[in-house]
């Protein structure tokens, strides 16, 4: 099977206002001038920002996705964001299960099956996110956090070809630690096959990104490993600069 198509996606988290769709204007530049060569790129701006930044985006190679969605379509649910609205709002990704949702307001796996499920049933791509605490790896947890992630937060029925999943060890985000190549090459392979016991032939083509602590002077390394294909940004990837650095690898 051909290799999937990378992907390189910043997770902009809780920053950016209005001013920041200067940066945005400078990355879709960028990669429209070829700058991510082979790579898809996206951003994922907070809520407040999609709809400008798809109608900043509209026409250029640079997708636009936002970090979270409810699971259910609508209803009594005072400031959660659906995946329909997201998709009205022209977004074509969503993250889901990032380590700070899954610390910060208890989400589970479960939860976020079925926040993967509704994204992809409002026409969007999923990014589920994966990854263990230092104090998991520590323990010899890792393969079990990790598998227990990849199962739980994804079911057969998912269409693969709509799914991307990003390891991103917990204690690398942000931290300027990062993991060895082997250690990145181990974990993404026992992902791989996790991918292909639940998909079958079609988990191949599932894209697995790498994130936690990527900048443009790791990229290269951490991209030539086997399984990485491609990368989920945090902090880089809110500068044009640094973000474009990261996804100039692949030209």
């Amino acid at each position: 099977m051909t290799a999937p198509r990378p992907l390189v996606a910043g997770n902009w988290k809780m920053n950016g206002l209005k001013a920041a769709l200067a940066e945005l204007a400078a990355i879709r530049d960028a990669a429209a001038a070829g700058g991510a060569g082979r790579a898809e790129t996206a951003i994922c701006p907070p809520f407040t920002l999609v709809a400008a930044a798809v109608e900043a985006c509209k026409g250029s190679p640079l997708a636009i996705g936002a970090q979270d969605c409810h699971p259910r379509v609508s209803g009594a649910h005072t400031g959660d964001v659906s995946a329909e609205m997201l998709r009205d709002a022209g977004a074509s990704y969503v993250i889901v299960g990032h380590s700070e949702r899954r610390a910060d307001h208890g989400e589970t796996n479960d939860i976020v099956r079925a926040k993967a499920g509704a994204a992809l049933a409002a026409g969007l791509a999923a990014i589920v996110c994966v990854g263990e605490t230092k104090g998991e790896r520590e323990a010899g947890q890792l393969t079990a956090v990790v598998g227990g992630q990849v199962d739980g937060s994804l079911d057969k029925g998912f269409d693969p070809a709509r799914i991307v999943v990003a390891y991103e060890p917990v204690w690398a985000i942000g931290t300027g630690l990062t993991p060895t190549a082997a250690d990145v090459a181990e974990v993404h392979a026992f992902i791989r096959a996790r991918l292909l016991a639940l998909y079958g032939a079609k988990g191949e083509g599932v894209r697995i990104l790498y994130g936690g602590s990527v900048k443009p002077s790791n990229a290269a390394e951490l991209m030539a490993v086997k399984n990485v294909d491609g990368a989920l940004v945090g902090g880089a990837s809110l500068k044009c600069a640094d973000f474009m650095g990261i996804a100039a690898v692949y030209r």
